[in-house]
């Protein structure tokens, strides 16, 4: 039977997946993983697998014995396609809304103080993730009512960064051009009894609430309230002496859902609209307001919402609308970053940061220029969900989702930080190669060839060691024996099983800067390769992931990403 075996096509697929898994494992390959190939395409030979191993043992042995580039030749000569991995995607998804049978309409409501941070992309994430299911529709709303902490630059940076996160938007709406709705509605409140106009002084107002008793004004006459919103509006107060108010509970338990603010004055000029309006509304009056004129059908917010939720519902149920399914997940804290953009925001002024996309911030900009895949920071936020328990953000996860994503699109290359230069003797000339990736032998080789005086540097971090062991391995090259000058020991691997440890190193190379995420630089040389280097996303080899910002024959600037 062993005989049959050897002359039917089943050797030809036992030497294919040998072949297949010699070359993703640096030549030499194993005859269990071959096993599991072999019998998912052929289940036949299940039943048979006793005979079958010591074939899959003896094929197996024999592309062994022959060397990782002939293997290469061989396996491209079956089929090229078998020289790339596969990977297994798991499917991430949220869960299902309520209610969707008519389409959805939902929102984003970012407040124009700055670009997006890392903590913004999450409900930018989950709204774009259940408008594309159910094929709906999607609203950037700029809540800028509050003109005092608004970046003009933030109307088009926002947008650019949803675009960079890979969120559609089908409409955009700024609320300081619809105050004109905003009083039309409060004034409508006002005329059925469910708003008023205050004019006590703010801090008794507030004790009073905190008290369960109404204010003096809360149950003025129709008319009288209506003169005073006339007033309001025609400049007849200065900032601090009157605000309109919608009517909730005065009893309410919770005292955060008793009577709020709709409407106060602000004397300060708005970056868009100037001085057009002193009268601004308050988020939760101009949030029911266009979440119900732009047709919102669901609505995602975090927890810390839920009170401003009870809110709305007040101006839902008075003006008769209905309402849309609201869903709030927890709250999230993301540990060591700087995200509060009035914080970057002084920081670009007295020079501390660069600008939006310095490293050392949280901004969606300063991932981008790191190398933090947006397919990275979406997969992150749908595994999170919308759970109601407070979570905090792991930037370990999200490193570790990145580097399934661009791992295999990252060649290696050699930098060595702080150099430390050495000669070499007893050799005329040394040649080593090492591929471009270690799963992508079609990518070629970085090719080295050095000869006449030869030097090479090695990081300044693993001369001790060196000193210590009396040797060291320069990767993918030789190794060398430490003396004044070092002397040239032979390309034997075995020394590594003797506790020689394997260097990076470069001869000559190109000055480099490598920027990290805590503000330190690391400067040093990269390999001469890297300059034929056409992505931005490579693995300098025993440091990490990075984005190659400048790369020519001056120099290089990366920006760290992750390990």
């Amino acid at each position: 039977m062993f005989v049959t075996l050897m002359s039917d096509p089943v050797q030809e697929v036992i030497r294919k997946y040998a072949l297949q898994n010699a070359v993703f494992f640096k030549g030499t390959a194993n005859p269990k993983s071959v096993v599991g190939k072999v019998l998912g395409e052929c289940p036949e030979f299940r039943s048979r697998s006793s005979e079958i191993i010591p074939l899959i043992e003896s094929i197996v042995t024999d592309v062994n014995k022959i060397g990782l580039e002939a293997q290469i030749k061989e396996l491209q000569n079956y089929d090229p396609n078998l020289m790339v991995k596969e990977k297994k995607e798991r499917i991430y998804e949220l869960p299902s809304l309520e209610n969707t049978d008519n389409g959805v309409v939902m929102r984003i409501a970012p407040g124009p103080s700055g670009p997006l941070h890392i903590g913004h992309s999450r409900v930018s994430v989950l709204n774009d993730e259940y408008v594309k299911r159910y094929n709906g529709k999607l609203i950037n709303r700029f809540e800028d009512t509050n003109p005092e902490k608004i970046d003009e630059n933030a109307y088009d940076m926002i947008p650019e960064d949803l675009e960079w996160l890979g969120v559609k938007v089908h409409q955009t709406i700024i609320q300081s051009d619809r105050f004109e709705l905003y009083y039309d509605i409060t004034k409508k409140l006002i005329e059925a009894g469910e708003a008023y106009v205050c004019t006590c002084d703010a801090d008794h107002w507030r004790q009073l609430k905190e008290e369960m008793k109404a204010c003096p004004c809360r149950n003025l006459p129709i008319n009288e309230q209506l003169e005073r919103y006339d007033r309001l509006l025609s400049n007849g107060y200065k900032e601090g002496e009157a605000i309109a108010v919608v009517k909730t509970d005065i009893e309410h338990p919770n005292p955060a859902i008793r009577d709020f603010v709709a409407l106060r004055i602000v004397d300060h000029p708005h970056p868009r609209v100037g001085t057009k309006y002193n009268v601004y509304p308050m988020m939760n009056l101009s949030v029911a307001i266009d979440d119900h004129l732009l047709g919102m059908t669901h609505v995602i917010r975090g927890k810390d919402h839920l009170n401003n939720t009870f809110r709305q519902e007040y101006i839902y149920n008075h003006m008769k609308w209905k309402k849309p399914r609201f869903y709030h997940y927890g709250l999230v804290s993301i540990p060591e970053s700087v995200l509060k953009t009035s914080i970057i925001k002084q920081g670009i002024r007295n020079g501390e940061y660069i600008g939006w996309d310095d490293i050392r911030t949280g901004t969606l900009r300063a991932m981008k220029r790191r190398g933090i895949r947006p397919e990275a920071i979406r997969r992150y936020w749908i595994e999170s969900g919308m759970k109601p328990i407070d979570i905090q953000f792991t930037w370990d996860n999200l490193y570790a989702m990145n580097r399934d994503i661009i791992d295999d699109i990252s060649n290696r290359y050699f930098f060595v930080p702080d150099p430390v230069e050495f000669q070499i003797t007893g050799i005329d000339s040394i040649d080593g190669k090492a591929p471009k990736h270690p799963d992508h032998s079609e990518r070629g080789y970085r090719d080295y060839s050095i000869s006449g005086d030869i030097k090479i540097s090695i990081p300044s971090s693993d001369v001790e060691n060196f000193k210590e062991k009396g040797m060291v391995r320069l990767k993918d090259l030789c190794n060398i024996r430490y003396d004044e000058p070092a002397k040239y020991e032979g390309t034997d691997l075995s020394v590594l099983k003797k506790g020689v440890r394997a260097v990076q190193w470069t001869a000559s190379g190109i000055p480099t800067e490598l920027h990290m995420p805590d503000g330190t630089v690391l400067k040093g040389i990269s390999e001469n390769t890297l300059n034929s280097e056409n992505g931005d996303m490579v693995q300098f080899e025993r440091i990490g992931f990075v984005r190659l910002e400048k790369n020519d024959k001056s120099g290089i600037k990366a920006m760290f990403a992750h390990r």
